[in-house]
């Protein structure tokens, strides 16, 4: 039996309204939402007109209270608070043994902040209230034109860029790459991946030309992990403008042959920029060396149209499957199918 618990995210959001589409006409038992009972009944006599919203009256909710009084579509302190309480609850038990997984509504940083809570993202509370400092962010996809699975590993993550080659070091890309490899023959079944590594500067530096990176140190370490992990087949330094190129054609419709099994970007846009471009409704966003799993759609709070009932469910939706699919693969060892 698979359990998982949903934090309903800021409620100002989206998040309330995607988890009540996404559970429509699905078997709930095992689902738990962390959140607010009454704003989620609330929420739910608002948008009622939606034939495709489960009833809240038919689901588990662990009933949190709500530290004051929300403003759909305005994100605040208060609401920063309430997603960062959802969080940290569906955190607890999870590491209590109540849940196996854990699915994450959109918060907002920045009402995360202007709660006190700092934290550059859903991640690294994860990480730290589990106790390990061996992470990554994982994008996962199937597309819907052809059924190739994109899979898009960050090595770095929520800073800004001026601050990426300094966090980008030889023992720290060195983990995610372990944790990339782990990643695919444990979640995925595959015994020996083909991956992809993008350069950091334009055309991976241009011998210099554009940066000397790739030429002081990036190129001897992917060299080092040619050797650490022969079983592993490592493309790279490849341009980052076309390293993109083959995983496009394969999910649009060509060339899926080519593309490879996993895709290692050294930073945020470098790797979400394209991402979501071919599968932002739909990607799945899963913390990998966690010791639960954990998923998240792939998109934020949406404010704009909170409220609206216009938000759209399908990564939600895939985000629960995925998880359901993780802790079934935990459980038997068996290789899950692609999502």
């Amino acid at each position: 039996m698979t359990r998982l618990i949903i934090s309903m995210g800021d409620p100002a959001g989206i998040g309330a309204e995607v988890i009540l589409k996404a559970l429509f006409d699905r078997p709930t038992t095992d689902i738990t939402i962390a959140g607010n009972r009454a704003y989620l009944n609330e929420l739910y006599d608002r948008l009622r007109s939606d034939s495709n919203l489960a009833n809240p009256n038919d689901l588990n909710v662990l009933d949190l209270d709500l530290p004051g009084e929300i403003t759909l579509s305005k994100e605040s302190a208060i609401s920063g608070e309430a997603s960062f309480r959802y969080l940290e609850t569906a955190i607890d038990r999870t590491l209590a043994g109540e849940f196996d997984g854990i699915v994450t509504a959109p918060i907002a940083k920045s009402a995360w902040k202007a709660a006190g809570h700092i934290y550059p993202g859903q991640t690294e509370l994860l990480a730290e209230k589990a106790g390990i400092d061996r992470f990554g962010m994982m994008f996962v996809a199937r597309s819907p034109h052809t059924d190739w699975t994109l899979r898009a590993l960050l090595a770095t993550t929520h800073i800004p860029l001026k601050q990426v080659p300094e966090a980008l070091t030889f023992d720290g890309l060195t983990q995610k790459l372990e944790l990339l490899i782990e990643c695919l023959e444990e979640a995925f079944g595959i015994d020996q991946p083909r991956i992809a590594i993008a350069g950091l500067n334009p055309h991976s530096g241009e011998q210099g030309q554009l940066g000397r990176e790739e030429i002081d140190w990036l190129s001897p370490w992917l060299e080092s992990m040619r050797k650490q992990f022969p079983h592993v087949q490592l493309d790279g330094l490849l341009p980052p403008d076309t390293m993109w190129v083959k995983p496009g054609q394969a999910w649009f419709g060509s060339g899926r042959g080519s593309a490879h099994d996993a895709y290692l970007a050294l930073y945020h846009d470098q790797g979400l920029i394209p991402v979501k471009l071919m599968a932002f409704d739909r990607a799945v966003n899963t913390s990998i060396g966690l010791p639960f799993v954990r998923t998240s759609p792939d998109h934020g709070t949406a404010f704009d149209i909170a409220g609206k009932g216009i938000a759209d469910a399908t990564s939600m939706k895939a985000a629960i499957d995925f998880a359901i699919e993780l802790v079934q693969r935990r459980s038997s060892f068996l290789p899950i199918k692609a999502i």
